[in-house]
């Protein structure tokens, strides 16, 4: 298995990486530098000693041999046909002119030779190259302790940035595995890692919300199968019943038209129930891309046109406001349809009136359906709009969704539904919706 290493230790890793590879090309540098400079320095000490030596070559012989050479320096002086006049006890080879490098008992010398112009003769004077050595190889090892220094520095303020870089990063680990989902920005200094930690939250912000809502759609969606399953059931074991009733016995026509009647009508149960779901499954999956801006009125006028041919004998009057809001055309018109034909259907109703006005507290409107049917009794207004509820006094089959669907459009629209007591003597449903615009006024 691979070894992993922390994002921090990574960081000062290639810090001392980076800082030794310009250690080390700078300590070249500066060694061929001090290299150059201590030869420089030697040159300088001979160029030096020979402006004292040239002028005295003739006397030199009275003293030179007497003090030696101790070996911190050597003199030869030749006559122009090569023959040692004066020499200390390191006597030197014979040279041409200029600088150059001898080596004599094994010990390299740097050498200047000169002219002796008054007697004709050629003086050498030489140092050893250990000197300017000895001084290299100190002041390289001064180089060398000081990228040494440099080099764990840089590894040391690299582990200390480098965590004040990925503490972001650090945090939001110990966040996610906590599962916290209540984040807030982090400022480290550094932008690319900020951006990098603002990126991941965004995204596990992202996740949570997904998560959260997936969680509450699937327990919606349980809900939601059980129940529907139970109302589709209870209607498909009757016709059942009836089939096998039918197929069993040989019954007189009226009975048989009898069970044929109740297939029929609990075929029409399954069939409204199924309809209904689907577009209770609808509503739910809306998204806000669904969402255009409507006229409210001109949807008020299609609905009261459907119900009339639904519905025929039941009058449908409209006193509607044009209002323009953003949201769901087909939630909102069946809204209107499902209000007016829970009325008929439920209520006996024969008359129904709209009313669309603006809201009076918020920025929105307000439809107001008006019904002369039997009314809704007062512990039954809530109860109606949930799914699969029916009040009290209704008589006729019905899937039971049809005002759970109203309250599902106006919930979507942010607003709700609710009865009240009708002056045309039965049921009056009130529902709001937000974010309407009043254009003008129509009667």
């Amino acid at each position: 298995m691979k070894r992993s290493f922390s994002l921090r230790t990574r960081v000062a890793a290639a810090t001392a990486l980076g800082a030794t590879i310009v250690v080390v090309a700078l300590g070249i540098f500066v060694s061929m530098a001090i290299s150059r400079n201590n030869l420089a320095e030697l040159d300088r000490r001979l160029e030096t000693a020979s402006d004292v030596l040239v002028p005295n070559a003739a006397t030199a012989g009275l003293f030179l041999g007497a003090i030696g050479d101790e070996g911190s320096f050597a003199v030869t002086v030749r006559s122009a046909g090569g023959q040692v006049i004066v020499s200390t006890p390191t006597r030197l080879p014979e040279l041409e002119p200029g600088w150059g490098n001898a080596e004599v008992d094994g010990t390299r010398y740097r050498v200047f030779t000169a002219q002796v112009p008054v007697i004709g003769a050629l003086a050498s004077i030489a140092v050893p190259y250990s000197d300017a050595q000895s001084a290299t190889a100190n002041q390289n090892r001064q180089v060398v302790v000081v990228g040494v220094i440099a080099v764990a520095s840089a590894t040391a303020l690299g582990w200390l940035f480098g965590g004040r870089a990925v503490r972001p990063l650090v945090e939001l680990t110990h966040r996610i595995s906590r599962r916290d989902t209540h984040l807030t920005p982090t400022t480290s200094g550094v932008r690319e890692a900020d951006e990098l930690a603002a990126a991941a939250e965004s995204m596990l912000r992202d996740v949570s919300e997904a998560q959260t809502a997936t969680t509450a759609a699937l327990a919606t969606a349980r809900d939601f199968a059980a129940v529907s399953a139970h109302e589709i059931r209870t209607p498909l074991t009757a016709m059942r019943t009836d089939i096998e009733v039918l197929r069993a016995h040989e019954l007189p026509a009226d009975e048989r038209s009898e069970i044929l009647g109740d297939l029929a009508r609990s075929q029409g149960r399954v069939e409204s129930t199924l309809s209904d779901l689907e577009r209770l499954a609808k509503g739910e999956l809306s998204s806000e891309k669904d969402f255009v801006d409507c006229n409210l009125g001109e949807i008020c006028d299609v609905v009261a046109d459907d119900a009339k041919r639904t519905h025929p004998g039941v009058q449908v009057t409209i006193a509607a406001a044009d209002l323009t809001v953003r949201g769901l055309p087909g939630g909102i018109r069946l809204t209107l349809g499902n209000a007016i034909t829970n009325a008929v259907r439920h209520g006996g109703a024969e008359h129904v009136h709209i009313t669309l006005t603006p809201s009076q507290s918020t920025a929105g409107a307000v439809f107001t359906i008006d019904d002369d049917g039997s009314g809704i009794p007062e512990s039954d207004r809530t109860v109606v709009f949930e799914r699969f509820q029916r009040g009290s006094r209704v008589t006729k089959s019905g899937s039971g969704l049809g005002l759970a669907l109203v309250a599902q459009q106006a919930a979507l629209h942010g607003g709700r539904a609710f009865f009240t007591d009708s002056p045309l003597g039965g049921a009056r449903l009130v529902v709001t919706l937000h974010e309407a615009a009043p254009t003008g006024i129509e009667s």
